[in-house]
């Protein structure tokens, strides 16, 4: 009989039980191996959306307390459900087992499909931060556009109840970054991806979900049964994680009401 598969999926919000329906339903876009089984979690305390440098710090390590233990709790792999790889390279630096997160992965794969993609973004808060992102990792001659559409990020909801407004808007700014180039379209965040149908019917380029992805691409690592590089990510010569659970777990408990 084979063994059943377990990833962590960590979301980078606290939130219930009923809000991480809508991130479960990311698996619903991809056909996944039944050997292999995904966890949703939010994590104890975090920024309520990422707008600036300060939020993008925060998320980090909300993300990376979240995932300290997922090896010892018998995780074989973590996902980070958020395009902006909060918390990737820490936690790397302290598990064994694969972490993959989909900004820098979905860019990637867009590379295998054509020469230059175009990234659509919510609003103007997340344009600086995706852009920043396409330098680090040495994509800026690889992409055509970054086009935001407009609509604030619920982090909770999601697109749901907005379908008729946010798709239409959505598909205008893909045809933007189609006519500055763009032959593949990255949708830029996970919370768009009850959209990803929409716009893969309607636009006459390939369009990249990157959560749905991610889980594809910890299927594959796990079947080939390799990992991210020690050299690439070395650990720590002195961990702090006690430390980190102790912040995290008093701020889950605090009430900051005035």
């Amino acid at each position: 009989m084979i063994e059943k598969k377990k990833v962590l999926v960590i979301v980078p919000f606290p939130m219930s039980e009923e809000h991480l329906a809508n991130r479960r339903a990311q698996l619903k876009g991809v056909k996944l191996s039944p050997y292999i089984e995904f966890h949703f979690r939010g994590v104890k305390a975090g920024p309520s959306s990422i707008a600036s440098p300060a939020d993008y710090l925060y998320m980090d390590m909300a993300v990376f307390e979240a995932g300290l233990d997922a090896q010892r709790e018998g995780f074989d792999a973590v996902c980070i459900d958020t395009t902006s790889d909060s918390g990737l390279e820490a936690l790397r630096s302290v598990l064994d087992i694969p972490v993959i997160s989909p900004g820098k992965a979905a860019m990637l794969s867009c590379l295998m499909l054509g020469n230059r993609f175009g990234i659509i973004s919510q609003w103007k808060f997340s344009v600086e931060r995706i852009w920043k992102m396409i330098r680090r990792n040495g994509f800026e001659p690889f992409c055509a556009a970054v086009v935001n559409y407009d609509s604030p990020s619920d982090v909770l909801n999601l697109l749901g109840g907005k379908e008729e407004i946010v798709f239409p808007k959505m598909e205008i700014a893909c045809e933007k970054a189609i006519e500055a180039g763009a032959d593949v379209i990255c949708l830029g965040s996970t919370t768009m991806h009850q959209a990803a149908s929409y716009l893969a019917k309607r636009l006459p380029v390939p369009i990249i979900n990157p959560g749905p992805l991610t889980y594809k691409i910890v299927e594959t690592v796990l079947d080939l049964g390799v990992t991210h590089s020690r050299k690439a990510y070395p650990k720590s010569i002195a961990p702090q994680d006690a430390d980190i659970h102790i912040m995290f777990d008093a701020l889950a408990g605090a009430d900051h009401r005035e």
